[in-house]
């Protein structure tokens, strides 16, 4: 793990940011609000999301891991690779977006994925995670293909696949995390991914599983 190795970008190109290896990923984009968290969900829509969950037995390590930092959303977040952040919808664009999941499983294949160790957003977000070592190339070209259609959208931050450790939480408990968990090693297989929904109680749950067929 390489904690704080996020650094600022050059002066060249001031709305550049870098992505933890250090490398730039593309600009900020400060006209994209960031997404719907913490904020009422608007009448007649739903609040979404898409993602690749994380496989039992490493998703309760990773569970354990977010409780001890004492995350509030430890509880709320099932362990995943978001391909979609929360996005609210109307209600009746849903079944459009099912469609539009569907068509894009029956064309992606099965991939692996490596989970590897950990490293951070810092200074840019407060966000330990856990890196994705294997599999980049697989879940990129899968978050661009959800990303389209009934839920195209404009991202305040370039697409950097990972899976949430620790988030906004004191610098200690980011430190302590990325420490505790930096030999984590996971590897799976990625046959399906998710549709999420907020719930009133502030949980994300599954409603929807696409399997990858092609």
């Amino acid at each position: 793990m390489t904690r704080g190795s996020t650094t600022s970008a050059g002066a060249g190109d001031p709305g550049a940011v870098l992505t933890p290896a250090g490398n730039v990923a593309g600009p900020l984009d400060p006209s994209v609000p960031p997404p719907p968290v913490g904020v009422p969900v608007p009448e007649g829509h739903v609040r979404i999301g898409v993602a690749i969950p994380v496989p039992e037995p490493y998703a309760a390590s990773l569970v354990r891991a977010r409780l001890h930092a004492d995350d509030p959303l430890a509880r709320t977040i099932p362990p995943h690779i978001t391909l979609l952040p929360p996005t609210d919808i109307p209600e009746g664009a849903l079944p459009d977006v099912q469609d539009h999941l569907a068509s894009i499983a029956a064309e992606q294949r099965p991939f692996v994925v490596e989970l590897q160790g950990t490293d951070t957003f810092r200074p840019i977000s407060p966000v330990v995670f856990i890196q994705v070592s294997t599999g980049i190339d697989a879940c990129t070209a899968l978050q661009a293909a959800v990303n389209d259609g009934p839920v195209s959208q404009r991202l305040r931050f370039p697409f950097h696949p990972h899976v949430t450790l620790a988030h906004a939480v004191e610098e200690s408990a980011l430190d302590e995390a990325a420490d505790a968990m930096a030999d984590f090693d996971a590897v799976f297989a990625v046959a399906h991914f998710c549709l999420y929904e907020h719930g009133e109680d502030g949980i994300w749950r599954d409603v929807s599983t696409y399997a990858l067929t092609s």
